[in-house]
């Protein structure tokens, strides 16, 4: 087993876990309980480490969202089969994390063994304290931010990186104007609005109903789920 102490972070147990069991490191049985769960918000399952480039996206999506398990040697349908190169895809996958991702952050790194003979790859990530973190491959020309929606990981957008980073600010200060009035009353006949229509609506200029929206996410009256193509923002 590792236990990689890159920096602290704040560990966040999944849902199926409670007790003593969630402290501790798993174990085929707990792996059998969380597969049948599918897919989610902190699980994710691959087969194999054939592109080790687009595993760490969901590494750091985990890091940038509320931490999660990735099983490597697990199919997306649930199957326990296990990888037959265990130390390999283990030694690909810490070679891209050192790589291309940045800032650093905190995961436990270990092997839970088959009656096959091959063992299933378990990735702990901990939710991060130092948001946001990126992957900047070779083909990148500009550092990539990635989250976590349900069993999804996407691309983070300019508002979604500034949430990320100023989360934690203390004496956050936004005002409340003719402009957030109006979003209020639109969200609670509407539900759900995205940057776009605010601005258009609303009559404001991106940039400014952009920090409208992020100032409200931060100040915890709206809340953010982000999207393939755009963000949507819901009242808390």
């Amino acid at each position: 087993m590792s236990f990689k102490t890159m920096r602290t972070g704040n560990e966040i147990l999944l849902d199926e876990m409670s007790g003593e069991d969630a402290n501790l490191f798993l174990d085929l049985r707990n792996l059998k309980h969380l597969v049948r769960h599918g897919e989610g918000q902190r699980l994710e399952f691959k087969m194999k480490v054939k592109f080790p480039e687009k595993i760490i996206k969901e590494l750091v999506a985990f890091a940038n969202s509320e931490g999660g398990h990735l099983f490597v040697g697990v199919s997306d349908e649930g199957q326990i089969e296990g990888s037959k190169f265990v130390e390999e895809d283990q030694f690909l996958l810490e070679k891209a994390i050192d790589a291309y991702c940045f800032p650093a952050f905190t995961y436990n790194v270990y092997r839970i063994p088959l009656e096959n003979g091959r063992s299933v790859l378990v990735y702990h990530v901990f939710e991060s304290v130092d948001k946001p973190h990126f992957v900047q491959l070779e083909s990148d020309s500009n550092p990539v931010c990635y989250v976590r929606v349900k069993d999804r990981t996407v691309k983070a957008s300019r508002e979604m990186k500034q949430i990320l980073r100023r989360e934690n600010d203390a004496g956050l200060t936004f005002a409340y104007g003719d402009s957030e009035k109006w979003l209020m009353e639109y969200l609670r006949e509407n539900e759900v609005v995205t940057l776009a229509d605010f601005a258009l609506k609303s009559g404001l200029p991106l940039w400014l109903a952009s920090r409208k929206l992020v100032l409200l996410v931060l100040g915890r009256v709206l809340r953010i789920e982000a999207g393939e193509q755009h963000d949507m923002y819901y009242l808390r």
